[in-house]
């Protein structure tokens, strides 16, 4: 967004514009563009990062900065899965650190100001929402693709018989047949809520947080408008809230990486 163009809006249309996805089709479906771009972006050059760094990995001698420094997050992110969890945890470990740095990549694009994004995508994009987390679709089809795994788990370690059995047989027992065909339907229906209800506060909570802060960055931004005096507080309460932002970005990847790990460890358990 040029800054003529910015001159020309109202805040609410300012902020509009800085909220609305790009959108396009793909096989007659609707997707956010810049969503998809970024988050898969990102994603690449994260993960493309680890990868590189992967194949000169030392085991001997002091390790580069790069090094220690993801080493000391995949052990973070290991021990607190060790804490909740005493089987093999090797793979919940990798889904967790996966969720973890992918997201903290995703949420971190906040602290660049405003509208250094809408500058650099002008030329060819009307709008671009940056933070990918900012987007439900992200939050819910991470949520979602949590949940699959940990549905997956759950009948590889119990069983179809036995997921189907925790369905419809928790968290009320009947003791005989009547009652546990009464008490079924109860069941499925407790525990389909219980389901769903995980995917939509993992979801909610995240994008919550990252769309509240972008709007609260974009009313700042506002003050610039308001003479010299508004330029001043506006980078004052920027600086302030960036630096809040320094504990809401990795705390939100930590959450999120947190019940992550929980619900994968929860397929391991018995009702």
């Amino acid at each position: 967004m040029s800054e003529d163009s910015s001159a020309a809006q109202s805040p609410t249309e300012y902020i509009q514009h800085h909220l609305t996805n790009l959108h396009g089709m793909i096989g007659g479906n609707e997707i956010n563009v810049d969503t998809v771009v970024t988050g898969w972006l990102l994603g690449a050059l994260v993960f493309g990062g680890l990868w590189i760094l992967s194949r000169g990995v030392k085991t001997e001698g002091v390790p580069g900065k790069a090094q220690a420094f993801f080493e000391l997050l995949y052990e973070f992110v290991d021990a607190q899965v060790k804490d909740m969890f005493t089987g093999n945890r090797r793979w919940i470990v990798a889904v967790s650190f996966t969720v973890f740095v992918w997201i903290l990549a995703m949420n971190s694009v906040k602290f660049l100001p405003v509208d250094f994004v809408g500058v650099a995508t002008h030329s060819f994009a009307h709008a671009w929402k940056p933070v990918a987390t900012a987007d439900l679709n992200t939050t819910l089809a991470i949520s979602l693709s949590v949940i699959l795994l940990m549905i997956i788990e759950s009948i590889k370690v119990k069983g179809i018989g036995g997921y189907i059995h925790e369905l419809t047989m928790t968290p009320f027992h009947g003791g005989n047949l009547i009652a546990k065909i009464v008490l079924l339907p109860i069941n499925f229906l407790f525990q389909m809520i219980e389901l769903l209800s995980k995917p939509l506060s993992l979801a909610l909570r995240l994008f919550g947080n990252m769309y509240a802060g972008e709007v609260i960055f974009l009313l700042i931004s506002l003050l610039a408008g308001a003479g010299i005096f508004g330029v001043l507080s506006g980078a004052v309460l920027h600086a302030g809230w960036a630096v809040f932002h320094l504990l809401v970005v990795p705390l939100q990847a930590f959450i999120f990486m947190m019940l992550t790990a929980v619900y994968l460890a929860m397929a391991h358990e018995s009702h």
